[in-house]
């Protein structure tokens, strides 16, 4: 069965520790819905797909796989170098380098970038507490 925050993990911790469970859970949702609608040059662009692509690929990573979800996705949305990037600072963080940094998505703005870092950030840290409840 899955063990997924929405339906086991927030209620757990909310048991243990009251009202922190509900500001964990805003803290996930306010960086998961973080867009400007841009990728790049191109503006008006949803961008919820690759959003919970980069979520699950950290989840899964950690061993977290969910059924309904097309793993698929993965491979057509998150080219080669995002992936290495997302391991690498999901997993390893003190091998990240600016050369890993500067290798995956070339010609996008930098504060694209950085949303990608507290996705993955705040995807692992999920993660974590996933296996600790």
């Amino acid at each position: 069965q899955d063990y997924t925050w929405e339906d086991h993990g927030y209620s757990l911790i909310n048991r243990l520790y009251p009202d922190v469970g509900q500001l964990l859970d805003e803290k996930f949702q306010v960086v998961y819905n973080l867009t400007y609608n841009t990728i790049a040059m191109h503006c008006g662009v949803d961008t919820s797909m690759l959003r919970r692509a980069i979520w699950n690929y950290v989840h899964c990573v950690f061993g977290i796989r969910y059924d309904d979800y097309d793993y698929g996705e993965v491979n057509q949305l998150l080219e080669r170098n995002l992936k290495i990037y997302i391991k690498t600072v999901a997993c390893y963080p003190e091998k990240t380098t600016e050369q890993i940094y500067t290798q995956f998505w070339r010609h996008f703005k930098h504060s694209e970038k950085v949303h990608i870092n507290l996705l993955l950030l705040e995807a692992r840290m999920q993660a974590a507490l996933l296996y600790a409840l």
